[in-house]
């Protein structure tokens, strides 16, 4: 009989059960979009280093403009320009205007930018028709990133806007956490290779794939120890291998009817086990176990039901073992269900469903757990809480995309 626990119970459980990696690498800042800090990093500079302006224009003393109108616009007597990626020629005087750039070095004396479209030139003099006040269409030192400021914490995952803010900033590498290595065992004897032909009662090999897809895009580097028999010693043997190479290993296969028994054995004589069912669906025969204070699942061996732990349980554990502190949520789209679904009350369940129309309608795919098409074929997932029998036609639902 499983001891099982919902999804919600079971992320603080892994948590608790696994700790963050201390094994740490540099890598080049151009390739760590996706990485995980080991550290925290300060900004070494201030950025800009110089106060620039924002539009194409002309740089002035705010207090000079004050006044300026369509009607009556303010003279301004012409200093000189100021070309991009140069310094100014020299101060600006009260009473006069430089031309400058978008992201152009603002002079001395200067406190604000007059847009382009708002100004006239009439030989050596500029005519300002609207009043900037100090600070418009400037930015300063430190308005952006100040020097000493902590940029990112340690276990900040890096998104591509983050790798900017530090190329910006003239930081070539950064500290990030090693990814851990997963190891994929598939069961099961009629589970065959890819390349190779089913025989009568054969299936090839998919749960290998797409878990190593999973892990992959979670920031592991997934590796597939092959398909190991249903056997007790046969398992044991490809596990003790696997955590020898391995942070994580992954059974697919491991927790269905048949094998649930040899997985367990198995696990019990070599470790801890953690969890043995979890209250939802696709997913209910997973295990979670402890062994040398590695985290080794145990998925069901359907596509679909292997999938869904992936997601929802294993992702979790690659982000624990990362130290991750922002874990980046999948996107997800509103949409109205286009036909009710029932479910039992006590389990999550998630359902796969396609996306139609403008609106757009989230039509479930009703299949078994087996069938590999209603997951390719499907946009995403719906989610139906524990304490709910099912949702009505016409409820608006979040569409969790693949």
């Amino acid at each position: 009989m499983l001891r099982m626990i919902t999804l919600p119970e079971a992320l603080p459980l892994i948590r608790e059960a696994f700790r963050p990696s201390e094994e740490t690498e540099e890598v080049r800042t151009a390739e760590a979009c996706g990485r995980v800090l080991a550290r925290e990093l300060i900004a070494p500079e201030d950025l800009p280093g110089f106060p620039r302006s924002t539009m194409d224009g002309y740089a002035v003393r705010a207090a000079d403009t004050f006044g300026a109108s369509e009607t009556t616009p303010v003279r301004l007597a012409l200093a000189g320009e100021i070309r991009i990626g140069k310094p100014p020629p020299g101060p600006l005087g009260e009473g006069e205007a430089m031309a400058i750039p978008t992201g152009g070095f603002l002079p001395e004396g200067a406190d604000a930018v007059v847009m382009l479209e708002d100004t006239e030139v009439k030989g050596d003099v500029v005519l300002v028709y609207s009043p900037v006040a100090p600070g418009e269409n400037v930015i300063g030192p430190r308005d952006d990133i100040a020097a000493g400021e902590v940029l990112f914490s340690r276990g900040h995952r890096l998104r591509p806007p983050d790798i900017g803010a530090l190329t910006g900033l003239g930081i070539p590498e950064v500290p990030v956490v090693r990814r851990p290595r997963a190891a994929i065992l598939a069961t099961g004897e009629e589970i065959v290779p890819p390349e190779v032909r089913p025989g009568p009662g054969q299936v090839r090999d998919i749960n290998s794939y797409t878990l190593s897809s999973l892990l992959e895009d979670a920031g592991a580097m997934p590796a597939l120890f092959g398909i190991v028999p249903d056997s007790e010693e046969g398992l044991r043997g490809a596990l003790e291998e696997a955590l020898e190479a391995a942070d994580l290993v992954v059974i697919s296969g491991g927790s269905s009817v048949g094998v649930r028994d040899v997985t367990q054995a198995v696990l019990e004589g070599l470790g801890e086990v953690l969890l043995q069912g979890l209250r939802m669906k696709p997913g209910k025969p997973t295990i979670i176990a402890r062994v040398a204070g590695k985290p080794v699942i145990g998925c069901p061996g359907h596509p679909v039901s292997a999938f869904v732990v992936g997601a929802k349980v294993i992702v979790p554990v690659v982000e624990r073992l990362l130290g991750v502190s922002n874990p980046l949520p999948r996107p997800r789209v509103r949409a109205v269900l286009a036909e009710s679904v029932t479910s039992a009350k006590g389990r999550r369940e998630f359902v796969r469903v396609r996306l139609e129309g403008e609106e757009p309608r989230a039509v479930p795919l009703v299949a078994e757990s087996a069938v590999i098409s209603s997951l390719a074929r499907a946009h995403g997932l719906i989610e139906v809480p524990e304490d709910t029998e099912g949702l009505e036609a016409g409820a608006e639902v979040w569409v969790e995309l693949w």
